[in-house]
């Protein structure tokens, strides 16, 4: 894992310079990232609306860009693909002789549609019970992890969803408290310290609960990056409930 300098902090004998968090291989990648997209619009693989996903998927990456969130260089090529396939959609169609022209979807849809099944087949062998595992009697779970195991509608969530409930944050906000994060504001590292102090003395926490009654754009923003920075060192674990979509975070 690979860490800029603390929000507030200073290089090696250089000025203050702002918290980056770099995504690793922790987090989904960009066909993850279409997944996401084509679930929440409820849209049919092989039926993509690529005006739609195009604009949504680019929004993604302005706003891990606005988080100070740096991520691999394959999430700017698929969206240079998807700008690709928009723009060959709006070109007229010439049929080719004796046959039709492709869907130009089909760039993508072609190795997403692969992509979900191999998804799924690793979800399937990820079930299936290993070797000795079950030999020797487990203790009785306790605590967090026993209420996360009692809740069957509970799912565990990604770094998409979790952006989709930061974004109905910043959509709430006043527009005179939507201010740009600087980065001597808040120090990202504090920030994990009460998060876990909270969850040691709780054991988990709602989302809304990690938030003051009205936030600034500064604790949304610093609680953003360290939330991603306390999963991809395995200190936490985010789930949401599907009936209510309340998210929970989990001390690990």
């Amino acid at each position: 894992m690979s860490l800029e300098p603390t929000a507030g902090g200073e290089t090696a004998g250089g000025p203050k310079a702002p918290y980056r968090v770099r995504l690793t291989d922790v987090f989904e990648g960009p066909m993850d990232l279409l997944v996401h997209l084509i679930k929440k619009n409820e849209i049919a693989v092989t039926d993509i609306p690529i005006a739609l996903i195009t604009e949504q998927y680019l929004a993604y990456l302005e706003f891990l860009d606005a988080m100070n969130v740096d991520y691999a260089g394959e999430f700017v090529v698929m969206a240079s693909t998807l700008l690709q396939i928009k723009s060959r959609m709006l070109l007229p169609v010439h049929a080719e002789e004796g046959g039709e022209e492709e869907d130009p979807r089909q760039e993508i849809v072609r190795p997403l549609v692969e992509y979900l099944r191999l998804k799924s087949a690793a979800e399937q062998l990820a079930e299936r019970p290993l070797l000795g595992e079950d030999t020797f009697t487990r203790p009785a779970k306790t605590g967090a992890a026993a209420d996360l195991a009692a809740e069957a509608e509970i799912v565990k969530i990604g770094l998409f969803e979790l952006i989709d409930a930061f974004q109905r944050i910043l959509a709430g906000l006043p527009e005179d408290r939507r201010l740009e994060f600087t980065a001597d504001t808040l120090s990202v590292k504090d920030r994990m310290t009460q998060i876990a102090d909270a969850l040691e003395e709780r054991g988990s926490l709602t989302f809304e609960e990690l938030f003051p009654a009205e936030p600034t754009r500064a604790d949304i923003v610093v609680t953003f990056l360290a939330l991603l920075e306390m999963v991809k060192l395995g200190l936490i674990r985010l789930a949401q409930h599907l009936p209510s979509g309340i998210i929970r975070i989990f001390y690990l």
